[in-house]
C-alpha cells in the first residue's frame, strides 16, 4: 500500500531521511536549505527563500520546542520536495522520482 503525500505517492517518490537539527549552534532553517540544495545538486543561494513557505515555524519548533509528549511535526512543500520535520530533529524529505 502506498501512502499519498500531496500530489506525490511514496511509490513515485524518492524519500530521504536526515538528522539535521542535532547541533544547537546551527540554524535549523539554513541546515534544511543546505540539505535540499545538496539533494537538488545546486548551490544554496539559487533556491527560493524558505521563509516564503515556513516563515519562522522551523526556528520555533527547535528553539522553544513543545514538551516531548506533544510530538510536534511540521510538514510543507519546498522546491519540489515534501518536507516533514519532527520535533526530535529528524527530517523526511520526499521528492519526485526522476528515473522515469
Amino acid at each position: 500500500m502506498s501512502h499519498s503525500h500531496g500530489d506525490v505517492s511514496e511509490s513515485e517518490a524518492e524519500v530521504y531521511h536526515r538528522s539535521i537539527f542535532e547541533d544547537d549552534t546551527k540554524d535549523p532553517t539554513t541546515e534544511l536549505v543546505t540539505a535540499v540544495a545538496e539533494l537538488k545538486g545546486v548551490e544554496q543561494d539559487t533556491l527560493n527563500p524558505l521563509y516564503n513557505w515556513a516563515d519562522h515555524l522551523i526556528e520555533h519548533l527547535y528553539s522553544t520546542p513543545p514538551p516531548a509528549e506533544a510530538q510536534g511535526v511540521v510538514e510543507f512543500s519546498y522546491e519540489g520536495f515534501r518536507i516533514t520535520l519532527y520535533q526530535d530533529g529528524h527530517a523526511v524529505i520526499m521528492g519526485r522520482n526522476t528515473s522515469e
